[in-house]
């Protein structure tokens, strides 16, 4: 055994322990001094990145150390070195990927998991997902890109392969496009925030009316009095009408319109209106109660009532509470409720008819 092969030996058998005694210390200070470091901290973001970073820093080290013996070995023994280089480069490109795909990964599940629930909008609860999906498509694109460079892709084939990915974003962007338009509209919501879930909303234009149960990216999810789920695609909603009933507060004011005879005290019906809305333990006490002569019609004189109740919850049953009471009370005052007639004055001397 000639010197050169011993002194390969020799420096081989110290990278070897060098890259062992590496590979020992590195997984001693991030799994002991970097954990009990990260243990001082409230939160876990820097748990999120050592969990990231520590097995690719392990392995890497290995690696490191297992490419320097291939080199050594080089000087010695004839080994095709650009398929070497080209080999170590392929596993320290995905060691890269990898950290960052995993970066990208663990911290959004930090955000959504200690961040994300402290906020008074559920907005980046439920966007996260979508731009994480994103960030991950465009990290990948970005990688198979450097890779193919790397390899003396010529620039036709990367431009060829952008244009692909364009081509097919569109054919998939006007294929989805109501479902885009959907998502879009859902961001808008949530950004705008018109309602909440929770609140009781109406729309004017669908006629449908009840609480919100979720508002997604491609749809709002309403629940109707009759226990109905109702599923609007959030395209529909920004396109109509929309009126919260719970904002700025649950109170809530009723009206009905009720007609009386003409020739009756306009005063005084009106006094018997108030005072018997006003008399019921539904009303709210520091509102006003209202009786608004409105109108002339054909068969009487329209009068709208109107107060105020706690909480919009109870509005249909109110309504019904709100018309009982004063068709009693018009009773009991003797106020004539009209209703639409028509008076035939018969002349049998004329044989004529004349209709009032």
């Amino acid at each position: 055994m000639n010197n050169f092969i011993l002194k390969q030996i020799i420096i081989i058998a110290l990278i070897i322990v060098g890259t062992g005694v590496g590979v020992w210390l590195a997984a001693l200070l991030l799994n002991n001094w970097a954990r009990k470091l990260a243990a001082m901290t409230k939160n876990g973001l820097d748990d999120a990145i050592l969990n990231t970073l520590r097995l690719p820093i392990l392995f890497g080290l290995g690696l490191l150390g297992f490419w320097l013996v291939v080199k050594q070995l080089q000087a010695g023994v004839s080994l095709p070195l650009k398929w070497i280089d080209a080999i170590f480069f392929v596993i320290y490109w995905f060691l890269v990927y990898l950290i960052i795909y995993r970066l990208v990964v663990n911290l959004s599940k930090w955000y959504q998991t200690e961040v994300a629930f402290r906020t008074e909008t559920t907005l980046d609860e439920q966007v996260l997902p979508f731009f994480r999906r994103i960030v991950l498509a465009v990290v990948s694109v970005v990688a198979v890109i450097v890779l193919l460079g790397h390899f003396n892709v010529n620039s036709s084939t990367i431009s060829a392969f952008i244009t692909t990915l364009g081509i097919g974003s569109l054919a998939i962007a006007l294929a989805a496009q109501t479902a885009l338009g959907d998502t879009f509209s859902g961001f808008m919501i949530m950004m705008d925030r018109p309602f909440r879930i929770g609140d009781r909303v109406e729309l004017v234009d669908l006629q449908t009316w009840g609480d919100v149960q979720d508002i997604g990216l491609r749809s709002t999810r309403i629940l109707t009095r009759d226990n109905r789920l109702v599923v609007i695609p959030n395209s529909v909603i920004a396109q109509n009408l929309v009126v919260n009933h719970s904002i700025p507060s649950t109170m809530y004011r009723v009206q009905t319109h009720v007609a009386v005879a003409y020739g009756v005290d306009i005063d005084r019906t009106r006094r018997v209106l108030v005072d018997i809305v006003a008399a019921q333990d539904w009303v709210m006490k520091d509102k006003p109660v209202e009786a608004l002569f409105l109108e002339f019609q054909d068969s009487g004189l329209l009068f709208r009532v109107r107060c105020w109740i706690e909480n919009y919850v109870d509005t249909r049953r109110i309504i019904d509470k709100l018309n009982t009471c004063i068709y009693k009370a018009l009773n009991d005052a003797a106020i004539e409720i009209p209703f639409p007639q028509r008076v035939v004055h018969f002349r049998p001397e004329n044989n004529v008819i004349r209709r009032s």
